[in-house]
């Protein structure tokens, strides 16, 4: 037997994925799904971590305004012919001798590149703070429109068993009715026929809604998800009355709170910085610096007396040696660039072309709002009017079912035609269901471009 698509996936779901059929314990709200998944994405978790990187960088920035200074000692052994490094005269014996150093560098001007990359680092830091508020905002329109196609799957199943309920009723009412002699055995098939239909409907239905749970619990990153389910807290009502705005008033605002726009801002002035950077390195480059050294020989001692004659003597002392030998050195190093082969320039120019890029990124970012504002709205605006045919649509259709029905119970209408009706009143039902909850989609949407978030976004 050819196994249905749907089953398929329903099995993978059931024994793969972990869900069981016991009763569910939590229904979910909307908030309650957005929450979770700002606290437990793992795309948004990522994001965090670059913010955390970009703070460590603006202390590495930091560090640049201040001396490096680093210390060394070693121990060594000479054999042969070498140099007394006590005296400077030359012998042939094994020494060995210790040294200890001190040394450190400042930099008291670097084209102001310490400075420019100091504030980088900072605006580095709020892009990427930018990108993390960014990175939430798409996680909650995500949650939302998975909340909302629950929603949706599940006024639709709802609507299909009542019709299957309705079509048990007809068929055993029917049965007695043939019975009767009063309706051809004809119409009972026909009736058998709907309801296998209204079955795997049903079937379809459940599938999907079983899908659908499967990912929002994944874009939520649940663990335990075997008994997740959520409960309709949403209406089709405009609360926030955005559709009385005009799209030019969302615009100004989006304009003015859109995250995208304000990333695109501080990538800009970041571009900026980069090229002061690289202009820095055309300056010449003063630095100070400053060194201690001393040093202690653990071998016999050569020295000269009045005639200027050699004479060896014990090692002094090591401490005594440190401070007899011990110096000093400090002074400024200047280094003036004159060619580097054109890297310094090419550099810049790099970094110029990165600034162009920026500019047109930040108009074709505000270009895009515009274009998205103004869709948003065309596409609420649509939704609500077909929202509201649809369910004027289904009005009639509830109507002339009624008609149909009563017709059909006193004989004047046979089974075909009852069944058309009533397949006309389910499909006008399925689409109210899915005009109302893409009405909802659409006008949250809009609400995100007017800074209305789906939940406020809490800075951590």
């Amino acid at each position: 037997m050819k196994i249905n698509k749907y089953n398929s996936l329903l099995f993978a779901a059931l024994f793969g994925l972990g869900f069981s059929g016991h009763a569910q314990s939590k229904q979910w709200t909307l908030e309650e799904c957005v929450r979770y998944a700002l606290d437990n994405n793992i795309t948004i978790k990522l994001s965090e971590l670059d913010v955390k990187n970009a703070d460590i960088d603006k202390k590495d920035a930091f560090g640049k305004y201040l001396p490096s200074v680093s210390g060394s000692a070693s121990h060594s052994w000479n054999i042969g012919l070498n140099q007394d490094v006590t005296t400077g005269l030359l012998r042939n014996q094994t020494t060995q001798y210790s040294s200890v150093g001190l040394n450190a560098g400042v930099d008291i001007y670097k084209g102001l590149q310490n400075q420019n990359t100091y504030r980088r680092t900072k605006l580095s830091i709020i892009a990427s703070q930018y990108q993390l508020l960014k990175m939430q905002e798409d996680i909650s329109l995500n949650v939302a429109n998975a909340f909302l196609q629950i929603l949706s799957y599940k006024e639709e199943l709802k609507v299909k068993k009542e019709q299957l309920t309705i079509d048990e009723k007809r068929l055993a009412r029917s049965e007695e009715m043939v019975s009767a002699g009063t309706i051809p055995r004809g119409d009972l098939y026909d009736l058998k026929a709907t309801i296998a239909t209204d079955q795997q409907g049903i079937t379809v239905s459940e599938n999907n809604l079983l899908i659908s749970k499967l990912s929002l619990a994944q874009l939520l990153q649940l663990k335990e998800f075997a008994d997740f389910d959520v409960i309709d807290d949403t209406n089709a009502k405009d609360e926030n009355n955005i559709m009385a705005q005009s799209p030019i008033d969302i615009y100004n605002k989006a304009k003015e709170t859109r995250t995208e726009l304000k990333l695109a801002q501080t990538n800009l002035e970041i571009a900026q910085k980069n090229v002061a950077i690289a202009r820095g390195a055309y300056q010449p480059r003063l630095s100070g610096f400053y060194g201690f050294n001393t040093r202690a020989s653990y071998s016999d001692q050569v020295k000269l007396d009045a005639n200027n004659q050699p004479y060896t003597v014990g090692p002094a002392p090591v401490f005594q040696q440190f401070s007899d030998n011990k110096g000093h050195n400090f002074g400024l190093d200047l280094q003036i660039p004159i060619f580097n082969g054109f890297s310094v320039r090419n550099n810049v120019e790099r970094n110029k072309v990165s600034l162009e890029k920026s500019k047109i990124d930040l108009e074709q970012k505000s270009l895009d709002l515009q274009r998205n504002v103004y869709t948003a709205f065309t596409n609420a605006k649509g939704a609500l009017n077909t929202y509201e045919s649809s369910t004027v649509t289904l009005e009639a259709r509830q109507q002339a079912y009624n008609y149909a029905k009563e017709k059909y119970d006193v004989g004047l209408m046979n089974s075909f035609d009852f069944t058309q009706a009533q397949t006309l009143l389910t499909n006008a039902q399925s689409d109210v269901i899915r005009t109302k909850y893409d009405y909802i989609f659409k006008i949250k949407i809009l609400e995100f471009y007017f800074g209305i978030p789906i939940v406020p976004i809490i800075k951590k």
